[in-house]
């Protein structure tokens, strides 16, 4: 949105540059998971990637908000490739060390549960924040005679780039000081020699345990819509729905609540259902009542900027929410339980990996939803550079119709991708048994 609506690069070359930063940086991934998962130092295995990543998180990301204004398309594309590479491999030293530390902290089958509901939780509500922070108080504030919509004004992106450069960084360092008492009791690697292929060798060797498969393919479509649901929403909601910022800001204030009710439902429905019985049912009622705003709008019953068109897309996304709140926690939840499984198997405890496998295929599979929505942009002949207002109708309404079936048809393949998960409770509990393990 930023670097297509507001700086004028044309949405198939950002989405581009997106993808191909996205698939550089995947690669980091095992190789940090891997790297964390053997590295031995009076900080443990994980916190010296922690500590780290900080500086370079927030500078990166400050720099990708606070482009060259006078720079050319095409200079703009190298800008955003190169500035996201060195963001997201900076994220990745934290992000996949700090993932592995949950399987050690825990065992306990639904205290995993728990304590990845707590990540989660945080997670959307620090994005949250600076979403908070945008549409509230940024845009209005930068409303000028020339820019009558603060959400067109490039300033605007860099005073969020300061703030969420901030917010990031000391995320990090409170993350990291505040686990720093527990590495005594973390477990260390024997010593052995570490190689490239090693690494890809034992990502390759948990994607073929038949129930990290299925997550693998579960979350390769999951992320796949999420890169693509991530592309498109700032345009559903300021063209398509016709809401103005202070009603995106509202809608978005109350995803604290809704991102608490998800995390708090992940824990439940794990001692009620189970975890592959849990991310089944929440996933199935997203496929239900996803479509239901989309095709009020589109069938006529429902106008763009009118009240009762923030009241629909109020409720569906608060809704939507909180199972995808609770659906990323339980698949979270899922990968730890296949730690202890893998250990009985290969006698080795591989965090780094099996997280980082995860962040593998989050990573290049968002970046595809990234492009998917650029593609269907463009499908849609939707125009750069234009203010809500003089966005066409035929546009808008053909981008929805290609947003509906693509959304729903991905969310119904993950919930198939699913079904061959095949570690429960009593399975988890099986194998700390043959580990000789209880609970930390």
């Amino acid at each position: 949105m930023f670097y297509t609506q507001v700086i004028g690069v044309p949405a198939p070359l950002v989405g581009l540059a997106l993808l191909i930063a996205l698939v550089f940086d995947a690669l980091s991934d095992p190789i940090v998971g891997y790297w964390s998962d053997n590295v031995r130092s009076r900080w443990g295995r994980r916190h010296p990637f922690m500590y780290a990543s900080a500086l370079p998180v927030g500078l990166f990301y400050l720099l990708l908000w606070t482009p060259p204004r006078d720079w050319e398309a095409s200079s703009l594309f190298w800008y955003v490739l190169v500035l996201t590479v060195l963001t997201r491999t900076a994220v990745t030293f934290f992000e996949t060390p700090s993932a592995a530390l949950g399987p050690e902290l825990t065992r306990d089958y639904v205290e995993r549960s728990g304590l990845q509901s707590w990540r989660s939780f945080f997670g959307w509500a620090g994005g949250n924040a600076m979403t908070v922070l945008m549409f509230i108080v940024l845009f209005p504030a930068f409303i000028t005679p020339a820019i009558p919509n603060g959400q067109f004004n490039p300033d605007a992106y860099a005073v969020y780039g300061w703030a969420a450069a901030g917010l990031m960084t000391g995320a990090i360092l409170l993350s990291a000081g505040g686990t720093h008492r527990h590495i005594p009791a973390l477990a260390a690697p024997p010593r052995r020699r570490l190689t490239l292929g090693g690494v890809f060798r034992e990502m390759f060797e948990a994607l073929a345990n038949r129930s990290m498969g299925a997550i693998f393919l579960s979350a390769v479509i999951a992320a796949t819509a999420g890169g693509l649901g991530q592309t498109l929403s700032v345009y559903m909601s300021t063209y398509f729905w016709a809401l103005s910022p202070q009603q995106i800001g509202v809608i978005t204030l109350l995803i604290f609540i809704s991102a608490g009710l998800g995390a708090m439902l992940a824990p439940a429905l794990t001692r009620w259902l189970g975890k592959k019985r849990g991310l089944i049912l929440v996933a199935s009622l997203g496929a239900i009542t996803f479509p239901v705003a989309l095709l009020a709008r589109l069938t006529g019953l429902v106008a763009p900027g009118t009240g009762e068109a923030f009241w629909v897309v109020l409720i569906q996304g608060q809704v939507d929410v909180i199972l995808i709140v609770c659906q990323q926690t339980l698949l979270l939840s899922m990968i730890a339980d296949l730690v202890e499984q893998a250990e009985v198997k290969t006698g080795r405890r591989s965090e780094g990996v099996f997280f980082a496998a995860n962040t593998f295929v989050l990573k290049v599979t968002s970046g595809a939803g990234v492009m998917a929505g650029a593609g269907l942009l463009a499908l849609a002949q939707f125009p750069a550079g234009v203010a809500p207002g003089d966005a066409p109708d035929s546009a808008l309404v053909t981008l929805g119709w290609w947003y509906l079936p693509a959304i729903l048809a991905l969310r119904l393949c993950m919930i198939a991708a699913i079904l061959p998960y095949a570690l429960d409770r009593t399975s988890h509990e099986a194998n700390l048994q043959r580990l000789g393990s209880g609970r930390p």
